[in-house]
């Protein structure tokens, strides 16, 4: 009973077995009880073994549906895991995923996992791969970001974190023109840096500096290394660059300027000293740039510091020199003004000059420059008075021409043999006309001359001094010696009429002409010059008075002879 019992439960189970498979138990179940029988096992005791065979199996088979149970929700949980992965995958990365609908055509589990999983694979090797593409973008903006800022520690790529919640073609998209944005703007500054380091080793050239301690004080990488260290473009350094460019520009300029000053110095040193045109060559390399502006200058330690110092100490000697040679151009200024004086006939105490010179220069008060620069002032001065004068002292060199004339004239007709044939009398006679109208202008020119005069110090405010004397004084004084003269004239003419008379009268009384002297007439007055006025008035009213002494001598015959 038992046994068909145990049969019958086995082969009433709902799992289906394979005939192999019953065949096997049933001849194990055979086996057993021929074993048991031979054993002598009870019935009581192979029902309680084979119930509790039965409880065995069916355990087993318990245990197993469990199994099959939690791999079906371990199944359904990977399911729905790649699916939740799949879409956060296509989210993430922008992707639209279509996935076959298994549970409607019947599709059982891990087929439908075996299609899911090709697609999650692809989804996860895009992810990694833009992962991998975003994390170099920004490790590269990053760098950059870094060099802008001037921070020299190089950035990990480890340590960026990637937002793997963006992984979209579109964020991937923003990264690379941002990178692009910075490569542009790392381009930009690195021309500028290349630009201020070209700008500053010209400079340097020009100025004999130490470019690479230049460069150093900066910053290390901005000299060439070995290394390949990149140069850094941080708006520090670009700060600091454009800065020294504008500093070494300003010395530039400052140093242009102290070599031009010396230039101008060592020209005009040279000029005052006759220096030879050899010696003058030696510093041809610092008078050339007294032309020249800041952007002119580019030849090699034109503007060092030694350069500077060589004209400087060039100048030094040179002053040294100039000294003597001061005082002798000062004496030679006060020579020159006193020619200048002379030559116009204006009065000038050369001797107390001189003297005054003398004492300023000893007593060093003031510098001998500025002396000298005052000595050109007094000759400008000087010419100038004498340009003021030219046209006056023109018209009296006329005057005095006419006047010369006049007194040759008067001895010309005073010679009782003037008209006698003989050598050079021809000329005479010729000069002799040319005099006569000359001196008939005499009143016309000494007009003039008097109003020149009169406008001249009225517009200077000073008289006109002609040798220490007044040439208006003068003048006047000559204007009244000519009325004298002319008085004299008219006074030996009617004397002249009435010897005339009387000696018509004697020839009628006595039938024969009587011998008489010959009056002096006007050879014994004094004629007026200019040069009669070198000596001031009281020379002239001298002469004057003597002309008036002077008596015209005749022989009066009376009627009783």
């Amino acid at each position: 009973m038992s046994t068909c019992t145990g049969t019958a439960n086995f082969t009433s189970s709902p799992l289906s077995f394979s005939k192999s498979a019953i065949t096997t138990c049933s001849s194990l179940l055979h086996e057993l009880q021929e074993i048991w029988d031979e054993i002598g096992e009870s019935d009581e005791e192979r029902d309680e073994m084979l119930l509790h065979l039965e409880h065995e199996c069916l355990d087993i088979y318990r245990r197993k549906v469990e199994t099959s149970k939690r791999c079906k929700a371990d199944l359904h949980h990977s399911l729905a895991e790649a699916k939740a992965e799949i879409a956060e995958l296509a989210s993430s990365l922008g992707e639209r995923i279509s996935l076959p609908q298994y549970e409607k055509m019947g599709g059982n589990l891990k087929d439908q996992i075996c299609v899911i999983n090709p697609t999650l694979e692809n989804l996860r090797m895009l992810k990694h791969g833009r992962v991998r593409e975003l994390s170099k973008l920004q490790s590269q903006i990053a760098q950059i970001f870094a060099e802008i800022a001037g921070n020299d520690q190089t950035s990990n790529p480890d340590d960026i974190q990637v937002d793997e919640l963006d992984l979209t073609t579109k964020k991937l998209a923003e990264l690379n023109s941002q990178l692009l944005e910075l490569q542009s703007e790392r381009n930009f500054r690195l021309q500028k840096v290349n630009s201020h380091i070209s700008a500053i080793h010209k400079l340097s050239v020009v100025m004999s500096l130490d470019f690479k301690r230049i460069m150093a004080e900066i910053h290390p990488s901005l000299i060439d290394s070995p290394t390949g260290q990149s140069k850094c473009i941080s708006n520090e350094i670009l700060a600091r660059l454009t800065n020294e460019v504008n500093s070494l520009t300003q010395k530039k300029q400052c140093h242009l300027e102290m070599v031009k000053d010396l230039g101008s110095t060592l020209i005009e040193l040279w000029n005052l000293m006759d220096t030879p045109i050899e010696e003058q060559k030696r510093f041809d390399h610092v008078t050339c740039l007294i032309t020249s502006t800041v952007d002119e200058v580019v030849s090699q330690e034109c503007l060092s510091v030694n350069v500077i110092e060589q004209a400087e100490a060039e100048v030094a000697r040179l002053n040294i020199l100039k000294a003597s040679k001061m005082k002798e151009l000062i004496f030679k200024s006060q020579n020159k003004i006193e020619e200048i004086y002379r030559g116009v006939h204006m009065d000038v105490d050369g001797e107390k000059a001189r003297e005054i010179l003398v004492s300023l220069m000893e007593s060093g008060s003031i510098d001998l420059s500025d002396i000298l620069s005052s000595m050109e002032e007094q000759i400008a001065k000087a010419r100038a008075q004498a340009q003021s004068r030219k046209d006056i002292l023109d018209k009296v060199a006329k005057w005095k021409h006419v006047s010369e004339e006049e007194i040759w004239l008067d001895e010309y007709e005073r010679d009782d043999n003037r008209y006698n044939a003989g050598r050079g009398a021809h000329k005479n006679l010729k000069r002799a006309e040319k005099a006569r109208t000359l001196v008939s202008k005499i009143p016309s020119l000494v007009e003039n001359l008097t109003a020149k005069v009169k406008a001249w110090e009225v517009e200077k405010g000073i008289p006109f001094l002609y040798d220490k004397a007044p040439l208006l004084r003068t003048l006047e004084e000559f204007t009244i010696l000519q009325q004298e003269k002319e008085e004299e004239k008219r006074r030996y003419r009617e004397q002249k009429k009435l010897q005339d008379q009387l000696a018509a009268e004697q020839e009628t009384l006595f039938g024969s002409k009587p011998s008489m002297k010959k009056p002096l007439g006007v050879s014994n007055t004094m004629v007026a010059t200019p040069n009669s006025r070198r000596h001031g008035i009281s020379g002239g009213r001298e002469r004057r008075e003597s002309s008036k002494a002077i008596p015209i001598n005749y022989v009066a015959l009376s009627k009783d002879d």
